[in-house]
């Protein structure tokens, strides 16, 4: 990549944690618009599992990934081992203020230390110009975004959309774990966020529009909701009631069954 630099080639990076889907292979074609050449990467991290279980259990594919990354224009894959991201015990600690306290953060402590230590090290390896991810994990492109600011990293963040099945569910590697009755419930969690949208649009309350979702949750023992917040845009910060030009976003997590998926909306 180096040497391709040096000819002014403009690189972009899409780092993944494998099991690909379509959305991850539509950042790839994202980057490829932007950008002369496209590296991805495929390395679950386990510094960003707080749970071992979850780490355990995470979907591993390599070489179905290694295959529908030749299904668009992806120029190189790299696949490091654990021992070759870390060495050594990791002792690097961030702090992203608020931002890392609230939802994901409040919910898995420790996960995004985890997520920005393999970013960083990624982003120091490659030093791409533009980086893509996804925006189902809002609060991770923040998070991102804030690490490359703090460390002075010239890389620019990208988000791109989040794609979703047939039915409204957001793609997610996570999602071929559900068995056939997960899946069929796994729907309602989209369907909560664009009713949450059209309840905004029709002047409801925050509070009211969770009840609401909480309470559809409440109807089958197959839900264990971690959250579900209104929260302005810019920050994540939880919010009480609306105010006009202000912009909002519906975030949700929650396990159907075993499986913990997570969502959002731009209100």
């Amino acid at each position: 990549m180096a040497s391709e630099r040096k000819k002014g080639r403009e690189i972009g990076f899409v780092p993944t944690m494998g099991a690909l889907h379509a959305g991850h292979l539509s950042l790839v074609e994202i980057a490829a618009k932007q950008c002369d050449l496209v590296l991805a990467s495929i390395f679950v991290n386990p510094t960003q599992f707080n749970d071992k279980k979850d780490l355990e259990r995470y979907p591993r594919t390599i070489e179905e990934d290694k295959n529908l990354l030749r299904t668009v224009p992806c120029d190189a894959v790299f696949i490091p081992s654990v021992e070759e991201m870390y060495p050594k015990e990791e002792n690097v600690s961030f702090d992203f203020g608020e931002l890392e306290k609230v939802l994901e953060g409040k919910h898995r402590p420790g996960h995004f230390n985890g997520v920005a230590q393999v970013v960083r090290k990624f982003l120091l390896i490659v030093e791409p110009d533009k980086a893509f991810f996804g925006m189902k994990d809002m609060q991770q492109v923040m998070i991102i975004q804030e690490l490359v600011m703090q460390m002075k990293i010239k890389t620019e963040v990208i988000p791109c959309p989040t794609l979703r099945e047939a039915d409204g569910l957001a793609m997610s590697s996570r999602n071929s774990l559900l068995n056939t009755e997960e899946r069929k419930a796994a729907v309602l969690l989209s369907r909560l966020l664009l009713e949450a949208k059209q309840n905004y649009q029709k002047g409801i309350s925050p509070k009211e529009i969770k009840e609401k979702v909480e309470k559809a949750l409440s109807t089958n023992s197959i839900y264990k909701p971690d959250y579900f917040a209104i929260c302005e845009k810019q920050n994540l910060k939880e919010i009480n009631s609306f105010e006009k030009g202000r912009e909002y976003i519906a975030l949700i997590a929650c396990y159907v069954g075993k499986i913990r998926l997570i969502d959002n909306l731009i209100l």
